[in-house]
C-alpha cells in the first residue's frame, strides 16, 4: 500500500494509491492530561481551539512547517492512516513533503515519526516538488517552472527544471502569520482580543490584497480588553487589507529575491509560463494580480491549490527513478537500514 502524506503546519492531507486524496483535516491534536490519551485528532480536535477545559491540551504539533512536538506529531500521523487505512494495515511506503530548506535534524524528526507510525519505507519529498506535480505541470522539461507555494507555516518558492529545483528559498511567512497579523490589528484599534479561528475566517471572507474598497463587512466576537467582557466588532476588507499587507509585501519581496537569482534562460522561460501559486494561500483575495504587478510576470492559482502538494505526493511514487531533487536528496529509509 502507498500513502502520500502532506504533513502541514495547518492540515494534513493523506492520498492512498490511485484513490486521490482520502483525507484532508486540521493538523491538530487534542490530548486529555488526566488520563494521558489522545482523544481527538484532525477536524474533532480542531472545533476544541480555544474552548477546551484546563486538562484538554489542543495541540498543533508542527510550527513554521517543522514538528515540534514529536510524540503528537507521530501520534497525529499514526491516527489520520488508521482512520482513512483501518487498523489492520500491512506495512506501508509512505512519500512525506517537507519544506525545501528542511535540516537534516527536522528530516530526522519527520521520518521517525512516519516509521513509528507504521510505515515500511520512508521516503521525502520537497513541497515545491510535490506542488508542481500536483498542479499537472511537466516538469522533467527542459523549462523554467516557478512554484509559490503558500503552507500555513511556510512558503516556498522554487524554479524547476529536468526534474530538478535549480533555486528554491523557503520562508516562514505563510496563513498563521497572516492570521496572527489580524488578530494583533483588531487587537491594538479596536481593543478587543479575537480567537486564531475566527481571525482565519476573517482572512477567508474578506481578504482582498489588491483591490479593497471597504464595502464587503462580516461581524466577528471576541473579548474587550478594556472591560473585560465578550463584545463584537464590523470588520471591512480594508481592516484585513491593513492587517496583513505588509507581510504580502514581505512574501512579494521574497519570490522577486529568488527571480534575480535565476538563470536568465530559466527566467524567460518564466516570463513565458508564468507564476503559479500553490497551497491556502494562493485563495487570499487578489493576491495573483498583486504579484503579477509587482513581478511584472502572469501569476496564477492551480486548480484545487489546496490539495496540490497531497496530490504530488501521490503522484511520486511513479517517479521515484526520474525525480532528482527532492528524490535524489530524498531519504530512503528501509525498515532494517541503520541511520
Amino acid at each position: 500500500m502507498d500513502i502520500g502524506i502532506d504533513l502541514g503546519t495547518a492540515n494534513i492531507m493523506i492520498t492512498m494509491g490511485n484513490k486521490g486524496v482520502v483525507f484532508y483535516e486540521p493538523a491538530v491534536v487534542a490530548f486529555n492530561k488526566k488520563i494521558g490519551e489522545i482523544i481527538a485528532v484532525g477536524a474533532d480536535a480542531y472545533k476544541m481551539i480555544g474552548k477546551a477545559p484546563e486538562y484538554i491540551a489542543v495541540i498543533r504539533p508542527l510550527c513554521d512547517g517543522v514538528i515540534s512536538d514529536y510524540d503528537m506529531t507521530e501520534s497525529l500521523i499514526r491516527e489520520c492512516i488508521h482512520k482513512v487505512a483501518g487498523r489492520q494495515m500491512l506495512m506501508p511506503r509512505i512519500v512525506m513533503c517537507v519544506p525545501s530548506l528542511v535540516t537534516d535534524v527536522e528530516s530526522r524528526a519527520v521520518i521517525d515519526a512516519a516509521k513509528q507510525a507504521g510505515a515500511q519505507k520512508v521516503y521525502l519529498i520537497e513541497e515545491p516538488v510535490a506542488a508542481l506535480l500536483g498542479a499537472g505541470i511537466d516538469i522533467s522539461e527542459a523549462k523554467g517552472r516557478m512554484v509559490v507555494d503558500i503552507g500555513g507555516g511556510t512558503t516556498d518558492i522554487a524554479v524547476m527544471s529536468m526534474n530538478g529545483i535549480v533555486v528554491k528559498n523557503s520562508i516562514k511567512l505563510a496563513g498563521n502569520k497572516i492570521d496572527a497579523a489580524i488578530i494583533r490589528y483588531v487587537q491594538n484599534k479596536f481593543r478587543i482580543l479575537i480567537g486564531e479561528r475566527t481571525a482565519e475566517n476573517a482572512k477567508i471572507t474578506l481578504a482582498d490584497v489588491f483591490d479593497p474598497n471597504g464595502t464587503r463587512i462580516m461581524t466577528v466576537k471576541g473579548r474587550n480588553l478594556v472591560t473585560g467582557l465578550p463584545a463584537k466588532v464590523t470588520l471591512t476588507d480594508y481592516d484585513i487589507y491593513k492587517a496583513i499587507i505588509d507581510i504580502i509585501t514581505e512574501l512579494c519581496d521574497a519570490v522577486k529575491g529568488v527571480l534575480e537569482i535565476t538563470p536568465p534562460e530559466l527566467a524567460g522561460d518564466i516570463y513565458s509560463e508564468g507564476i503559479i501559486l500553490t497551497g491556502g494561500g494562493a485563495l487570499i483575495g487578489g493576491l495573483d494580480r498583486l504579484m503579477e504587478q509587482e513581478t511584472h510576470i502572469h501569476t496564477y492559482a492551480a486548480d484545487d491549490p489546496l490539495r496540490c502538494v497531497a496530490r504530488g505526493t501521490g503522484l511520486a511514487f511513479s517517479r521515484l527513478d526520474t525525480l532528482l531533487d527532492g528524490f535524489e536528496k530524498i531519504s530512503l529509509y528501509g525498515g532494517n537500514e541503520n541511520y
